[in-house]
């Protein structure tokens, strides 16, 4: 695609509008009204080959804003589903006290809670008990059912950074997990999507979480005991996978609630996660906003 760095497709806001850009170094092109480029990300992930094209031809020309002059949003704000899959690395499992599951734990996080790669995690009226969970994130690029694991990669658009945050005590009155992780502002992701092409390895990239500058988890994609190809094959053995379709992939050892003592996230903290090759998100810690209260 033109100079070649990785491929990383962002939204983001400046001068007061949200527009689709291509982060290329320290500067975003703005791919808003470039050509036949696709006018949202939901639109350029469906294009697939022939969206990532027309950015190419795009790029060359569009105007472009310093990264440091914008505001990055979530690169895919409303995805169709956010799929995630719990006790998925062993050493996790050991710091919980629970065994691996014989089949893989999937639950949802409703998309209300998707938050972009630098906004507030809001601590909840309901419950202070709020944890980080720093995992690879897999976009899916194409509409897809009963896909065998050995063609997985072939319907992943790329890949993010995902911060599985979990209010403990809801997540556990379920059985399904959905209530404790689908609070408002509890998925952050981002800092960009970096398309499939660029990374050779998903499945062997370095996954940090530090808390307040300290390292809290320091694991590798290489450990997860359920791959991204299984992961695809059994989700899209029971439902059809579209594009724009998030899944996290499970989070490493170093969550705040099996410290001794635990660890709960509260208002004056800063999360940071990287994975290696797609970059940082990095979240302050405030209290739900009371204008956050809404009816209608």
């Amino acid at each position: 695609m033109g100079e070649r760095t990785h491929v990383r497709l962002t939204r983001f806001e400046h001068a007061g509008r949200t527009s689709l850009g291509l982060v290329r170094n320290d500067e975003v092109v703005d791919l808003t009204d470039a050509g036949d480029v696709p006018r949202d990300m939901a639109g350029l992930l469906t294009a697939g080959p022939n969206g990532l094209e027309a950015v190419a031809r795009a790029a060359t020309a569009a105007p472009r804003v310093a990264l440091g002059d914008v505001r990055l949003l979530a690169p895919v704000p409303v995805p169709g589903k956010f799929l995630a899959i719990g006790l998925n690395y062993a050493d996790h499992v050991r710091e919980t006290g629970s065994e691996a599951p014989e089949f893989p734990v999937f639950f949802n996080k409703q998309r209300t809670c998707v938050t972009g790669p630098f906004d507030p995690i809001h601590v909840p009226r309901a419950s202070n008990l709020v944890d980080y969970e720093g995992e690879l994130g897999v976009v899916i690029g194409r509409r897809c059912r009963h896909v065998p694991a050995d063609r997985a990669f072939d319907v992943i658009a790329g890949y993010l950074v995902v911060n599985d945050v979990s209010v403990r005590d809801w997540q556990v009155r379920a059985p399904t997990m959905t209530l404790g992780k689908s609070f408002d502002t509890h998925g952050p992701t981002g800092p960009w999507l970096t398309t499939a092409d660029e990374i050779a390895a998903p499945e062997a990239l370095r996954i940090r979480t530090w808390l307040n500058g300290e390292l809290r988890q320091d694991g590798n994609t290489s450990d997860m005991i359920v791959g991204i190809a299984r992961q695809v094959e059994v989700l899209s053995t029971v439902f059809t996978l579209e594009p724009g379709d998030i899944i996290s992939t499970g989070t490493p050892a170093g969550v705040g609630f099996t410290a001794s003592p635990a660890v709960f996230l509260a208002p004056g903290d800063v999360v940071r996660i990287e994975v290696e090759g797609l970059g940082a998100i990095e979240n302050p810690v405030i209290e739900e906003p009371p204008e956050t209260v809404t009816i209608g």
